[in-house]
């Protein structure tokens, strides 16, 4: 009696195991349809209706997010050499009362603590400079992402009006999505679309 359990009990292990292989641990196949095949028994898996767009590769490759960057990255160049150039010309008046202090140059105890008072004002005005224009370009960069957001977002609904699905995830750095079949991601066709609609906005 324990033998025939013990064999039963083998049997079963077998067909969990057999099971597992077959339903759990299958290779995924890429296809658009609403079924995905997944061996020569006839039997078929139904996509499910849910969809993931990699954002790495989306903003990479969408123009208008290209566009944008440029857009800040030439806002960030010239924020820099507007603050170099005022940087440099107080490094070069401070090293010039550096010069007239070391030499006596100062008439006057008073001239020489106006002239420092003035240097020191300099400074915090640089200081207000630089961190006035960080947050006008921490700014812009929120408005930015926002308008990016807003136009991905804005197509997605129509995108999906043809797909149906009933969740779209976002995917970065494969933070979200740690393994998936490809008939999932979408990112390819959004992008696609994405570029076309933003051509056309370009050349109205």
């Amino acid at each position: 009696m324990k033998r025939i359990n013990l064999i039963s009990n083998l049997i079963l292990a077998i067909a969990i195991i057999v099971l597992y292989v077959l339903f759990l641990n299958k290779d995924c196949k890429s296809s658009s349809s609403d079924f995905v095949n997944l061996n020569d028994s006839g039997r078929v898996e139904t996509k499910l209706p849910v969809a993931y767009i990699n954002l790495d590769s989306l903003l990479l490759d969408y123009n208008y997010s290209k566009d944008l960057n440029e857009q800040l990255l030439r806002k960030r160049e010239n924020s820099q050499a507007s603050y170099n150039q005022k940087a440099r010309q107080f490094e070069q008046e401070a090293a010039e009362f550096q010069r007239k202090y070391e030499n006596n140059a100062f008439l006057t105890q008073q001239r020489l603590q106006s002239e420092q008072q003035r240097l020191m004002q300099k400074q915090q005005e640089l200081q207000q400079l630089d961190e006035k224009l960080s947050q006008e370009l921490a700014n812009e960069m929120q408005k930015m992402n926002e308008q990016l957001r807003d136009t991905i977002y804005s197509y997605l609904k129509e995108f999906n009006k043809e797909r149906n699905y009933h969740l779209i995830f976002s995917n970065t750095m494969n933070d979200n999505i740690l393994i998936s079949c490809d008939v999932y991601d979408v990112t390819k066709d959004v992008v696609q679309a994405l570029n076309a609609r933003y051509a056309g906005s370009k050349s109205k």
